[in-house]
């Protein structure tokens, strides 16, 4: 048996615990139903209840989500079209985002799978440090997969962007006096 203030009391009997419970206009709540004997404690079970459901709110406020994005290359890929969709991934990858890559053969491409690794694995090579590898390239029906998951190194090396300060003002210049228009005496 534990009081309200966390002080343990002793074993007794369950109607003693509730009796104390009730002339302290609180409620029982059993703790640890399987210790032998069982453990039980005094307290406001509404005030308990309201206090874990706003810890739970709390640590589902603080968890990440982990968000899949794909980009999607084909055999004939050009280059200024391959480095866009990197560039995207490793942008991806520094969100905090796993990517996937995929490449789909059409028609007699398939022929030539060995292109479409090479397209991947380049990816791969060129990601770098930014991201690792969660799944090697592989080939599901026409489609070829890789999976890449954001690496550690990269999410505690990416600090906070500094906030820019705000440009100061331009100084007052003095201004010029023109002068003054002669006046000619007639």
């Amino acid at each position: 048996m534990i009081d309200e203030n966390g002080e343990q009391l002793g074993v007794m009997a369950p109607f003693e615990a509730l009796k104390m419970a009730r002339e302290k206009s609180l409620d029982l709540v059993e703790i640890s139903p399987n210790a032998v004997p069982p453990v039980c404690k005094i307290q406001d079970y509404g005030k308990y209840l309201y206090e874990k459901d706003k810890s739970d709110r709390a640590a589902r406020k603080k968890q990440k989500v982990i968000v899949i994005k794909e980009v999607k290359f084909s055999v004939t890929v050009d280059e200024h079209d391959y480095q866009t969709k990197k560039n995207q991934a490793v942008r991806f990858l520094g969100d905090g985002d796993k990517v996937k890559a995929s490449l789909r053969f059409k028609g007699r491409q398939m022929a030539h799978r060995d292109l479409g690794y090479k397209i991947i694995n380049r990816l791969i090579m060129d990601i770098g440090e930014a991201g690792t590898v969660e799944f090697m390239p592989r080939m599901e029906g026409t489609t070829l997969h890789a999976i890449l998951a954001p690496s550690k190194k990269a999410e505690v090396q990416a600090p906070a962007p500094p906030k820019a300060a705000a440009p100061a003002p331009p100084k007052p210049q003095p201004a010029e006096s023109a002068p003054e228009p002669a006046t000619t005496a007639s």
